[in-house]
């Protein structure tokens, strides 16, 4: 007979068909109602009926509404700087390059440890120079697959990193008269408002071809397009320039960055960028023949440009309007003193100040056909009292405990030091936008690190 069946059974079995319990019988004293063994049994139940019970109960935390989901999503979206959800096109073929160098950049930097680095928040901010950006090592960036990666400064300093597909290639046919070149173009309509470029750079890969000497060096040029005539050659300004070995196979890397300020300032401008190919002998050559990898070669080779971004100001919010609390003046005398008996902690039931666990989940948003990586972060919060006196576990600044000994004196007029994070750390978010160009943005102050009474 199991634990439950025996409850009834004796729960049940003095009771008479009409569910009331027969008076004791008056030929003896009254015993107890039930041995202790029957007793023990008893208090058994009741326990697993409580327990059974509290099970019942309904949880404290709800399924949000359509509304109330739509509310959190544009809130997250606004501190993800997005004016609304990206609804890029789905992929119907394996991805480029742009997208999988952008998803080794995000797992070099994650892995070097940038996410990790806490920045103080106590009277910080960039014009003051406490916080600190995370720093990608040198030796992190070589693992970006067989890309040569860009300056680790340029990258620890970047707010958002955006890839850009080519959209147009052309070249001069080889039936026609020397020099050879090859056109690309990108659209950089998408860029982010609010923040200046601070380098940016053409990829293309090269392979090994048949025929060409290892040890023969090779002039590659990239010029931007500034201005075309159907009668002559359009005017080219030099960019970058670069001298490789004809055996040397992988990704090349090209310094565009004034094209692409000029770009930002004059969209219209945007004419693309024109390469060359010379001999030490300037015996100008095809970029096919030498192994440079165009629209029609592999996906994953295929070229691309990739853009660095910094904000040019910290965006701040309004302050927020402060309640005038009416003062009395009392005499020193009427001045309450903190007694002896007060240097014990005030703990009203409460937990103290710490950290507690916040996940969001950027595929419970419904987000994963846009948002690459990663699938969610913990975001933590921090909660709890601040009991006087503050101790050292507490984390408290200088003014949170004069605040504490001032609101034991006016408990009225002057509040007491809240729960709140100290540090914070950054995020970044790797994403789609309309375009279908990918993004590696980092949010600063998204992730707290440790909790304290301010």
């Amino acid at each position: 007979m199991d634990v439950s069946h025996r409850c009834s059974c004796l729960c049940g079995g003095r009771r008479s068909r009409s569910g009331v319990l027969p008076p004791p019988s008056t030929s003896r004293p009254p015993g107890p109602l039930l041995p202790p063994r029957s007793l023990l049994l008893l208090l058994l139940c009741l326990s697993l009926w409580s327990q059974q019970a509290g099970a019942l109960v309904p949880s404290s935390f709800r399924r949000l509404s359509g509304r109330e989901k739509k509310e959190m999503q544009k809130e997250i979206l606004s501190i993800l700087g997005l004016p609304g959800r990206p609804r890029p096109h789905p992929p119907l073929r394996p991805p480029s390059s742009a997208p999988l160098f952008m998803l080794d950049l995000y797992h070099a930097m994650a892995a070097d440890g940038g996410e990790e680095e806490g920045n103080e928040i106590i009277g910080t901010g960039r014009s003051g120079g406490a916080e600190r950006s995370a720093q990608v090592s040198p030796a992190a960036l070589p693992t970006l697959s067989t890309h040569t990666p860009p300056l680790g400064t340029v990258v620890s300093e970047a707010d958002t990193v955006m890839s850009f597909v080519n959209l147009v290639e052309q070249e001069r046919d080889l039936l026609q008269p020397r020099p050879y070149w090859k056109e690309f173009r990108f659209d950089l309509t998408p860029l982010p408002q609010g923040e200046t470029v601070t380098a940016a750079e053409f990829r293309i890969y090269k392979t090994l071809t048949m025929g060409q000497r290892a040890n023969r060096t090779l002039h590659i040029s990239v010029y931007e397009i500034q201005r075309e005539s159907r009668h002559r050659e359009p005017e080219l300004v030099l960019l970058d320039m670069q001298s490789v070995p004809a055996g040397q196979e992988g990704w090349l890397a090209f310094d565009v960055t004034s094209a692409s300020n000029h770009w930002l300032l004059h969209p219209r401008s945007n004419l693309g960028i024109r390469l060359y190919v010379e001999t030490e002998e300037d015996r100008s050559l095809s970029a096919g023949w030498i192994g440079l990898v165009g629209r029609k070669g592999p996906r994953s080779k295929q070229p691309f440009m990739v853009t660095f971004f910094r904000e040019s100001q910290v965006p701040c919010r309004p302050p927020r309007a402060v309640r005038p609390h009416p003062r009395k003046k009392k005499p020193k005398s009427d001045l309450p003193v903190p007694s002896i008996h007060n240097r014990s902690p005030v703990n009203s039931g409460g937990q103290a100040c710490k950290k507690h666990e916040l996940y969001v989940s950027f595929s419970d948003l419904g987000w994963k056909d846009w948002v690459l990586a990663p699938t969610g972060y913990s975001a933590y919060y921090c909660d709890g009292e601040c009991f006087y006196p503050l101790g050292s576990c507490m984390n408290a600044t200088n003014h949170a405990l004069i605040q504490q000994v001032v609101h034991l004196l006016k408990p009225d007029e002057v509040p007491k030091a809240c729960c709140a994070p100290t540090k914070l750390s950054p995020i970044s978010v790797l994403f789609y936008d309309d375009n279908n160009n990918v993004i590696l943005k980092k949010h600063r102050n998204m992730v707290v690190k440790t909790c304290g009474c301010l």
